[in-house]
């Protein structure tokens, strides 16, 4: 069935001559929240068979998608078609949607056949928690990702017999019949809105009200289409509006809860009110004004943590790439884009490392600064500084990079308070020459200074963890750095691909303070007591991956891992593997 002969079937939304949904009107989503009320008791019922059936086909619908869902964001993104720059619409919208759904389907067929999902090796952190292995996810995830792994560390209360007893808490002791939750979905990826859902739906038994951003509302029709049959049975609804139509459905009887991908001042906004003198005054007292249940992720102040160690050229280049793929990857416009860089002013190698990053990032062409504000938030950000290099041309629409050198830790940066989320980096230099203070000063900066909980980024020799008092100070560093998801020595964004890891801030936000969120997505074995995720990278790798500008074939390689990601089919590897290769 069509995307528009769905919506007059289902949703009755109309469509205007650019196929850009219209505003569903507050009669429409009154209607809509009507069925997916009665839909909520259906699906909180649903066997697992039923349940494998129905994700199934979500993620057929997603592969029939997602040729049109690139061209779509390409051509939304200023993205050419057929060249490595199209990678990018794949792996944030239709590849990694497609994966988290295999997983799902394999999580819930464990659910039946053993009782529980499945997990990889237990494990304890040096403060004797509980880590639970979860990357790779089989033995293909091994050879593609080759000595990347993922564990999980618990929470200090979860015991082995909890770690048990407890994940996949719904399928064991569900604590619902059916609700409904709205989904404020994120204007920047195609991924987050579908891959938000599908945590609410899977992992908790909750039908879903998907509200598209604005910014990427023309993605709402493909999801549509994709998830058609959770839609036809009234388990999923997708609707399109700004404030109002966000705030109407925020405060309808029929919603029971709300998880918000986006600001921390639309989350502040719901929960404590304009801001002002009363908001301040609510909050000083604890006294919301909208006591729902809210899961959220908020972005990020992101930092890079470089500890100082006996690089050689070849892997300080490689380090550099990687961190300005990530900076540069959707222009920026990632809450997991690195944007604060912590070095140490003794370092001796710390220009070359910032050049070689500059060398890098002259060769990614600018790009479409599409996401609102984005110009205003960049001006703000370097205008009138002497201390900043500014890469490429305001050309249009599209934006230059900007790197902000030697800020001093001490100062009152606004990049610090707030994530800019624009294409401007800022290094920020430690005054210390000892390597285990330098780890111990970074980690008490990037906690206290900077905004956000939701994910940091360490970057270590291993040379220098083979030094036992390096090991144990980068081991408790991981420990104490209060965020949800730290990477070692890679991209933080691929614990949010993985589909099967946890992905979300750190869990010791207030209300009162919310930082980067509360709750958890993603997360396909249904872990509970989650405190973070930990990822592990190898300083180098062969082949450079995917996502580096310089690798020429990235697009090729995304349409290939699409299709095996599907069913993740041995027959499939040499299709992924060759391209990997080619683009070397």
């Amino acid at each position: 069935m069509t995307t528009i002969a769905l919506k007059k079937q289902f949703s009755e939304y109309a469509i205007d001559q650019t196929h850009n949904p219209k505003n569903s009107s507050f009669e429409q989503l009154a209607q809509l929240l009507k069925g997916l009320q009665v839909g909520a008791t259906q699906f909180a019922s649903l066997s697992l068979d039923e349940r494998v059936s129905l994700a199934d086909s979500m993620q057929q619908g997603f592969l029939n998608i997602a040729d049109a869902m690139v061209k779509a964001e390409c051509d939304y993104k200023g993205l050419p078609l057929d060249t490595p720059a199209e990678a990018e619409a794949w792996a944030l919208g239709p590849t990694f949607v497609i994966r988290h759904l295999r997983l799902i389907k394999e999580s819930l067929q464990a659910l039946k056949d053993e009782g529980n999902t499945k997990i990889g090796k237990v494990g304890r952190t040096i403060d004797k928690r509980l880590s639970v292995n979860v990357f790779p996810a089989n033995a293909i995830d091994g050879i593609l990702y080759k000595d990347v792994t993922i564990d999980v560390h618990m929470q200090a209360d979860v015991t082995e017999d909890k770690l048990e007893t407890q994940r996949a808490k719904f399928y064991k002791q569900p604590d619902h019949n059916g609700r409904v939750v709205l989904v404020l979905g994120a204007g920047n990826l195609a991924a987050i809105p579908a891959m938000d859902v599908l945590t609410k739906m899977f992992n908790e038994g909750k039908v879903c009200v998907l509200k598209m951003n604005p910014v990427n509302a023309y993605m709402g029709p493909y999801i549509e289409e994709a998830f058609a049959e959770a839609i036809v049975k009234g388990f999923l609804a997708v609707v399109y509006g700004g404030v109002e139509e966000s705030e109407y459905l925020t405060h309808h009887d029929l919603v029971d809860e709300i998880h918000i991908t986006g600001s921390d001042k639309t989350y502040n906004n719901i929960v404590w009110g304009p801001e002002g003198s009363e908001r301040a005054e609510r909050m000083a007292r604890n006294n919301p004004v909208y006591t729902k249940e809210i899961t959220s992720e908020l972005g990020c102040v992101t930092p890079v943590i470089v500890v100082p160690g006996p690089y050689t050229k070849k892997e300080l280049a490689f380090q550099a790439e990687d961190i300005t793929s990530a900076f540069t990857m959707n222009a920026s416009f990632m809450c997991c884009v690195p944007v604060s860089l912590i070095t140490s002013k003794g370092w001796q190698q710390r220009d070359d490392f910032l050049n070689q990053m500059e060398k890098v990032i002259k060769t990614v062409p600018t790009r479409k600064a599409y996401y609102p504000g984005a110009k205003e938030r960049w001006h703000a950000l370097t205008d009138d500084r002497e201390d900043v290099t500014i890469i490429g041309m305001e050309e249009g629409s599209n934006m230059p990079w900007a790197m902000i050198k030697g800020l001093s830790p001490d100062a009152d940066e606004a990049i610090y308070r707030n994530e800019p989320f624009c294409s401007v980096l800022a290094e920020t230099t430690l005054n210390t020459n000892d390597t285990i203070a330098f780890i111990e000063q970074a980690v008490e900066f990037v906690n206290n200074k900077l905004w956000g909980s939701l994910t940091a980024n360490l970057i270590v020799h291993p040379k220098s963890m083979k030094d036992p008092k390096i090991a144990e100070a980068i081991e408790r560093a991981i420990t104490r750095l209060k965020y949800g998801v730290v990477s070692i020595n890679g991209l933080n964004g691929m614990d949010f691909a993985s589909g099967v890891a946890p992905w979300g801030a750190h869990p010791g936000s207030a209300s009162t303070d919310i930082q980067s969120g509360q709750g958890w997505v993603h997360n396909s074995i249904m872990l509970e007591g989650v405190e973070k995720a930990v990822m592990w990278w190898p300083l180098t790798s062969f082949p450079k991956p995917a996502w580096y500008p310089s690798h020429r074939t990235s697009h090729k390689l995304c349409r290939k891992l699409t299709v095996l990601e599907q069913n993740a089919s041995w027959t499939k590897v040499p299709g992924v593997v060759f391209p990997g290769m080619q683009g070397y």
